[in-house]
C-alpha cells in the first residue's frame, strides 16, 4: 500500500497569559462590555469596537488561533464579510494571503451540467469571495484588535460562571494564577456551538444532527489545479457520492468527500484511506502531501432568541447551520458587525438599550433564512426518499441543456448579506450597500467603507443637495450620530463625485435625494428632498428611539 507524506505542521501564534488586575482584590470590577470567544465572530465584535473608540474586555481559555493541528475548518469568505474587514484594516492580509476566486463549476459524473461566475453583477470594492484557512483570518484580527490598543485581549481565562443581574452579569473566570469575579454591563457570548454559557443558563437551541458523514482531505499538490471551484453532485471517484474541491492560502486544497452513513470516522480519516481516494480522483501520476485530514458530521441549532437581558449571542453559539455555501462564519461575522455600532452608541450614551433589541429583531430572521437554504441544499445533496432521488436524477439530467433545472441544483447557496425585514426602526427594510470606490470632489479615491469607519455615525449620502439645504441640516446633522456626504451638488458639505452607479446601487437616488446608511453598511432609507426634521426622524428611527 502507498504511504504518504504530511507537510510540516503550521506554527501557530501563541500570545502569553497576563495576570489580570482584579486577581486578588475584594472589590467587583465593573466593565462596560465582556466578550467571551476568541473566534471569528468574538474577534470581529472586539475589533469593530475599538475601531469606533470603545473599550471592551475579551476573554479566552486558550492563548492562540484556531485549533490544535491547524486544520482549515471555515474558508470560504463572503464578500460582505471581506467588506467588514476592509472597514477593520485587515482586508489587505487576507486578499494578500487567500485566494480570490468568483468562478465555480458542478459536474454529475464526468460530465459538467453548468458554471457560474458571481462577479457579474458586483460594484463592490471587493471579491465575491476569498478562500483562506480560518485560523489565519483570526490571526490577522487579533493582530489589528492588539493594535488599536482598546481591548484588553485575555488569553488563559476561562469563563466558570455566570450570573445574570438586573443591571449586568456577574463572571467568575479561572485562570492559571487563580480565579476572579468581574461584572459587565453586557456580555456577549461567542463561545461557538458548544457554548458553556449557554448551557449554564439552561437555554434551549433545539439542536438537530445529520447522519451525513463527510471527511475533509486540506492537500498540497506539486502541479497547480485551476483556481475554481468544482463540485461534483455525484462524483465517479466516489462511490457516487458529493465532492468539494476549493484552493486555499499557500497552495494548500481544501477536498471535502461525502462519506457513507454508517462509515466509521476513524477509518475514513486514515491517510492510507484518504490517499487512496485522492488517487481515484487524480490518477497514479499526481503528487500531493496532505496538510490536514478529518471527518466531519454536519448539525444545527438556533435560539429562540439572541438577546437574554444582557447577554447577547453571536455566531455559532446563537445558530449553526449547515455548512452548504460558507453562511456559517460569514453569518458570525455579520452578527458581530451587526452588533457592534448598536454596542458602541448605548455604551458611549448616544443610543438607548432599545437599540440592542434591534440585533435579535435583525440577525435571527437572517439566521432562519440562512436555516432554511442550507436545509435545502442538505437535501438535494442527501436524499432521504425515492421521490428526493427521482427528483435529483431529473434535475442533473436537465442541467447540461436547461436553464431553468440549473437554478435548481443545489449544492449550496452562497452567502450573500441578508436583508432585514421592516420593523419600527427600520421601515422600509433594511439591504445591504456594497463598498462602492468613489471618489472626493478632488479626484482623491475612497471607498463607502472608509466614509463609515469614522466612529459611530450614520451616513447621509446627499445626492445634489442645494447650498440651502445643506446649510438648514447642518446644525441637526451636528447633535446627531450622523455625518452629512454631498454627493455633486454646490453645497459646503465634504463632497464626492457625482456617481450614476451609487445612486443606482442605493435605489435609483435622484437629486435631492438622501440615503441613511447605518454604521454596518445598510440603507435604512432613503429620503426625497429631505428637510431638517425628516433626517432627524429618520436617524432617531435607526436608533430605535420611541
Amino acid at each position: 500500500m502507498e504511504s504518504y507524506k504530511f507537510a510540516p505542521a503550521y506554527e501557530l501564534p501563541s500570545w502569553p497569559f497576563v495576570a489580570p488586575p482584579e486577581l486578588g482584590s475584594d472589590s467587583v470590577v465593573r466593565h462596560p462590555i465582556v466578550i467571551v470567544g476568541a473566534g471569528p465572530a468574538g474577534l470581529t465584535l472586539a475589533c469593530d469596537l475599538a475601531r469606533r473608540g470603545v473599550r471592551a474586555v475579551l476573554l479566552d481559555e486558550d492563548d492562540t488561533v484556531g485549533v490544535r493541528g491547524a486544520s482549515s475548518r471555515g474558508i470560504c469568505y463572503a464578500q460582505k464579510s471581506l467588506e467588514i474587514f476592509a472597514r477593520l484594516g485587515i482586508y489587505e492580509r487576507v486578499a494578500q494571503k487567500g485566494i480570490t476566486w468568483s468562478f465555480g463549476r458542478t459536474f454529475s459524473d464526468q460530465q459538467e451540467v453548468y458554471n457560474f461566475n458571481l462577479k457579474t453583477d458586483s460594484v463592490s470594492a471587493q471579491p465575491p469571495f476569498i478562500n483562506l484557512q480560518q485560523f489565519y483570518v483570526e490571526w490577522f484580527l487579533v493582530e489589528r484588535t492588539l493594535e488599536l490598543g482598546l481591548t484588553d485581549l485575555r488569553w488563559k481565562n476561562h469563563v466558570v460562571d455566570v450570573t445574570p443581574l438586573a443591571d449586568g452579569v456577574r463572571i467568575e473566570v479561572e485562570t492559571p494564577a487563580g480565579r476572579y469575579t468581574i461584572e459587565a454591563d453586557h456580555l456577549i457570548d461567542a463561545t461557538g456551538a458548544n457554548s458553556p454559557i449557554r448551557t449554564q443558563l439552561g437555554i434551549d437551541a433545539h439542536p438537530s444532527r445529520s447522519t451525513d458523514r463527510w471527511c475533509i482531505s486540506d492537500v498540497r499538490f506539486k502541479k497547480p489545479l485551476p483556481t475554481e471551484r468544482w463540485t461534483w453532485v455525484d462524483a465517479p471517484f466516489n462511490e457516487g457520492r458529493a465532492v468539494w474541491q476549493h484552493l486555499m492560502g499557500d497552495g494548500v486544497w481544501r477536498i471535502d468527500y461525502q462519506m457513507p452513513e454508517d462509515c466509521d470516522t476513524a477509518h475514513i480519516s486514515q491517510p492510507e484511506v484518504a490517499g487512496a481516494r485522492l488517487r481515484e480522483q487524480l490518477g497514479p501520476g499526481v503528487e500531493f502531501e496532505f496538510v490536514w485530514i478529518g471527518p466531519y458530521g454536519y448539525r444545527d441549532h438556533l435560539l429562540d432568541n439572541f438577546r437574554h437581558g444582557r447577554i447577547l449571542f453571536i455566531g455559532d453559539s446563537a445558530h449553526v447551520v449547515s455548512p452548504f455555501g460558507a453562511r456559517g462564519g460569514n453569518s458570525g461575522i455579520q452578527d458581530a458587525a451587526n452588533l457592534g455600532w448598536k454596542l458602541a452608541l448605548v455604551a458611549q450614551g448616544l443610543a438607548g438599550d432599545a437599540l440592542l433589541d434591534t440585533y435579535d429583531a435583525e440577525r435571527r430572521p437572517a439566521a432562519v433564512e440562512n436555516l432554511r437554504v442550507t436545509s435545502r441544499s442538505a437535501r438535494f445533496l442527501a436524499p432521504r426518499t425515492p421521490a428526493e432521488h427521482t427528483l435529483r436524477r431529473a434535475v442533473v439530467a436537465l442541467a447540461s441543456r436547461h436553464a431553468f433545472a440549473r437554478a435548481l441544483v443545489n449544492t449550496g447557496r452562497m452567502s450573500v448579506a441578508n436583508d432585514y425585514p421592516a420593523a419600527p426602526h427600520l421601515p422600509e427594510g433594511g439591504r445591504s450597500v456594497q463598498n462602492l470606490p468613489l471618489r472626493h470632489l478632488d479626484g482623491t479615491p475612497t471607498t463607502l467603507m472608509e466614509l463609515l469607519a469614522d466612529g459611530t455615525r450614520c451616513l447621509g449620502l446627499w445626492f445634489a443637495p442645494t447650498r440651502a439645504q445643506a446649510e438648514a441640516a447642518a446644525d441637526v446633522a451636528a447633535s446627531l450620530p450622523l455625518r452629512l456626504v454631498a454627493v455633486g451638488g454646490d453645497s459646503d458639505l465634504a463632497t464626492l463625485q457625482p456617481d450614476e452607479a451609487l445612486a443606482r446601487h442605493l435605489g435609483n437616488a435622484t437629486p435631492g435625494s438622501l440615503c441613511l446608511v447605518r454604521p454596518d453598511a445598510y440603507r435604512a432609507t432613503l429620503l426625497d428632498n429631505p428637510t431638517p426634521a425628516s433626517i432627524s426622524s429618520a436617524v432617531h428611527a435607526a436608533l430605535a428611539h420611541r
